[in-house]
């Protein structure tokens, strides 16, 4: 039988410290119970509070004066969820989930009570659990929850280290193996053993090649084609490693047999420029409105972005644009230390014809950004 102490864990202090702030937060909102969903391998908020990386569904319901319960999905998930999660009482989540839920609720005698929401719940179950518990107050808590989880613990930031590392060894294994005559689609294959190596797991591999005399395309691709790279082409990347639960992130740009034509050159030197303005810039007390500013010298430069300036990890918040570009609503956000960001400008021509990504992942300190990747920040050129 498996042993929770053979896999990654958090410690014991760690877990009970999450547990904590759970506490706070319904004792501030106000509430009898927190009920937190999640669906999918590696389930955030479910394995945050569980050590569990969580399975097809799962439910995790909290009260203040009662143990947690965990309802997992599907049966044959169970005795492995026995196994790892810190929260003791695991059961199976039923022919339907929700059902599950009414019947837990019921159980517990708090049906009719003020119950915060984390997750996003399907909407037949939703209202399935609605049907079976009419007198419930409903209150969301996703923003809330998603705000503590964005200030990372020690442990957390030393799990994302790890993910990082892999990331960094991911490119290097891109460029070691990047030449003429490769599909675009066999590319994942140079990524993705670098994780299953070392016991993680790939988190995206977005990447785009074109000639570079010939560009046709602003932003790394979320699928690749069946293009056959040749001799002057670039490849532009945004590359993610994950580590039980935690994933770096890196962008940089390739070229085959060649260095960065004229043009190419002054795209990824604004990119760099702007990166670096937001590097400065951030810091414990630093306001994204701040980050924002810096970053207009990428539109100074005759250029723009596409995607994110920059998210937190995970695509926790924050998530701005420059001032210019600015696409999300929402006010200004004050960085703390402890959070951990992705600066990734995604810098491109305005005609969309031609973009490059530059970017890693940081830790926020109190006088600046930590680096959490150690690959060069250069264009990365492949001999042929």
């Amino acid at each position: 039988m498996p042993n929770a102490s053979q896999f990654p864990r958090f410690s014991q202090s760690e877990m009970a410290a999450r547990h904590a702030k759970v506490q706070a937060i319904m004792e501030e909102a106000n509430l009898q119970a927190l009920l937190v969903y999640g669906s999918g391998r590696f389930a955030s908020e479910v394995y945050w509070l569980t050590d569990w990386p969580g399975s097809r569904e799962a439910y995790v319901l909290f009260q203040p004066d009662a143990p947690p319960v965990v309802l997992a999905q599907l049966y044959n998930h169970v005795p492995m969820a026995r196994v790892m999660s810190v929260v003791d009482d695991v059961r199976w989540g039923g022919a339907n989930s929700a059902d599950a839920v009414v019947d837990l609720m019921k159980e517990r005698r708090i049906e009719g009570a003020r119950v915060g929401i984390v997750g996003g719940i399907p909407h037949t179950q939703y209202v399935r659990i609605r049907d079976g518990c009419p007198d419930l107050e409903p209150a969301e808590l996703g923003g809330k929850f998603r705000a503590v989880r964005a200030i990372k613990s020690e442990e957390e930031i030393e799990r994302l280290r790890v993910a990082s590392q892999l990331t960094d060894a991911s490119m290097q294994a891109l460029a070691d193996g990047l030449r003429p005559g490769l599909r675009e689609d066999e590319l994942p294959a140079l990524v993705e053993p670098v994780y299953l190596k070392a016991g993680g797991y790939a988190g995206i591999h977005f990447m785009t090649s074109m000639p570079m005399r010939a560009p046709n395309f602003p932003v790394p691709s979320q699928f690749q084609s069946s293009r056959v790279l040749e001799k002057g082409d670039c490849l532009i990347t945004e590359i993610s490693g994950a580590y039980w639960g935690y994933s770096g992130q890196i962008h940089r740009t390739y070229s085959l047999g060649e260095g960065p034509t004229p043009e190419w050159r002054k795209l990824h030197d604004a990119a760099v420029e702007g990166f670096d303005a937001i590097v400065e810039t951030i810091k414990d007390g630093a306001s994204t409105a701040e980050v924002e500013e810096a970053a207009e010298v990428i539109h100074r430069r005759g250029y723009t972005i596409y995607d994110d300036l920059l998210h937190g990890a995970s695509q926790y918040p924050p998530i701005i644009q420059t001032r210019t570009t600015r696409r999300h609503g929402g006010g200004d956000t004050i960085f703390r230390e402890n959070m951990v960001v992705v600066v990734q400008p995604n810098v491109i021509t305005p005609d969309e014809r031609m973009g490059l990504q530059f970017g890693e992942t940081f830790v926020v300190r109190k006088d600046g950004c930590e680096r959490l990747n150690a690959f060069p920040r250069e264009w990365i050129v492949c001999e042929v």
